[in-house]
């Protein structure tokens, strides 16, 4: 099955919500949440991410998680990382309580497929212009290994890159660590969405894309960004890339600040 194939099968099968110039959501990609250990890649911005999050949540946007947001090729038990990110997982609580929670799978965390709460893809369609609509998803069905066989990938991740990358040695399959992997992925995401005219946004790069006029591909970034996470917000029919990180006042007082580093494009 081909790129173009296993994308299509997705957003077949996707959820729609509405899009209008009233709607208010937040893409977040790839917070990789783990156990609390040396190798939990989101420790370095969980703060970062916990007051963007609190940010949105009181200013009435829907969270929209695009897959990866838990870490379970390098670790078993989705209890341990619950319980070690307990305030995270509190407010996602809040946001779902008002229904404002919608999670897609990504290829490390593929398993939650098998909760109905998980979504593959999902479509931001506004009823009076839906060629302007906004298909989500992941992004790893641009690669064989992480999607078909993902069994194969989280088994040497788990077992072989993971105990190398402790040694400084990086995963020349992993799109957000190998420039050559991350480049051929992007071009069959791109690719897809202009044969396609869909605007297509995801994640599993790690590197974010805001093109300066209306595109069809675009790419939240990560929340394991050196020093900041990264976002597209989608506010009175624009999308805007955000970053989130840590600065400090001349009076040496650190505070988070939310910049924004591409767009606003409109696309309504």
């Amino acid at each position: 099955m081909s790129t173009s194939s296993r994308l299509e099968r997705a957003f077949a099968q996707a959820h729609i919500l509405p899009f209008n110039m009233c709607s208010k959501y937040v893409l977040l990609s790839d917070c990789h949440r783990g156990v609390g250990t040396s190798s939990d890649n989101f420790l370095k911005n969980q703060h970062l991410y916990f007051a963007a999050l609190e940010h949105y949540y009181k200013n009435g946007f829907t969270y929209i998680e695009l897959g990866d947001g838990e870490e379970l090729w390098e670790n078993r038990n989705l209890h341990n990382i619950t319980e070690i990110h307990s305030d995270v997982y509190n407010l996602l609580s809040c946001f779902d309580s008002h229904n404002r929670l919608y999670l897609i799978y990504g290829n490390h965390d593929i398993i939650q497929k098998k909760n109905p709460a998980y979504h593959e893809a999902l479509i931001l369609r506004p009823d009076a212009v839906p060629e302007r609509s906004l298909y989500l998803t992941h992004g790893h069905q641009a690669s064989l290994l992480n999607s078909t066989f993902w069994r194969v990938a989280r088994f040497l991740v788990r077992y072989l890159w993971n105990p190398l990358e402790n040694l400084g040695i990086l995963d020349p399959t992993s799109a957000a660590k190998n420039y050559e992997v991350k480049e051929k992925c992007e071009e069959k995401l791109r690719r897809f969405a202009e044969e396609n005219h869909h605007i297509l946004i995801t994640g599993h790069t790690h590197r974010p894309v805001m093109p300066e006029e209306l595109s069809y591909y675009y790419n939240t970034g990560s929340c394991v960004h050196p020093r900041c996470i990264t976002c597209i917000e989608v506010e009175r029919g624009q999308l805007t890339l955000v970053k989130w990180s840590m600065q400090a006042r001349p009076d040496l007082i650190l505070y988070v600040k939310r910049e924004v580093i591409g767009g606003p494009v409109e696309i309504l």
